[in-house]
């Protein structure tokens, strides 16, 4: 068995070129042993766990849908906002929701501190992410690739 403790994992921060999406997190699977790069999953994890940040006036990430993956969420501190599909709806400590696979949602810390976010995700192999407010792809292969397209003929580019 391997133990870390919380408070000893460092916060890793990271923001967009302008400012709007920004948070740190400490990635309590990685400091327990996760290689995410391995297909193994006794080296991969089959769970994701972290606790994040998000800054006052600050969104985490844009807008978007796993295509495989589910997500847990428990606020611990602070409030905020989390927009999915029906619309917006405030959250404050306490408050625990999951996304379900091909359910778009994102946290939004509109508030004047911290909201401490605890996330629980599983890992699945294969998973990408779809972004509807700028119509664009993450493919993981095995590092995620951004993409936007058209609509392709199945055969098209093969005969």
């Amino acid at each position: 068995m391997r133990i870390v403790n919380s408070n000893q994992v460092e916060w890793e921060s990271e923001s967009s070129p302008n400012g709007k999406f920004s948070r740190a997190g400490k990635p309590l699977s990685e400091a327990l042993g996760r290689d995410r790069r391995s297909l193994d999953l006794n080296q991969r994890h089959p769970f994701d766990v972290a606790i994040t940040r998000i800054p006052a006036g600050k969104s985490s990430c844009p807008y978007h849908s796993h295509s495989a993956q589910w997500e847990f969420f428990h606020v611990i501190s602070g409030t905020g906002i989390v927009r999915h599909t029906g619309g917006m709806l405030t959250i404050e400590a306490g408050d625990a929701f999951i996304f379900k696979p091909n359910e778009p949602h994102q946290l939004i810390n509109d508030s004047a501190g911290d909201l401490i976010v605890y996330v629980v995700a599983d890992n699945p192999i294969g998973e990408t992410c779809y972004y509807p407010d700028s119509k664009k792809w993450a493919i993981k292969a095995p590092e995620y690739r951004l993409i936007r397209s058209e609509p392709l003929d199945y055969f098209d580019g093969e005969e």
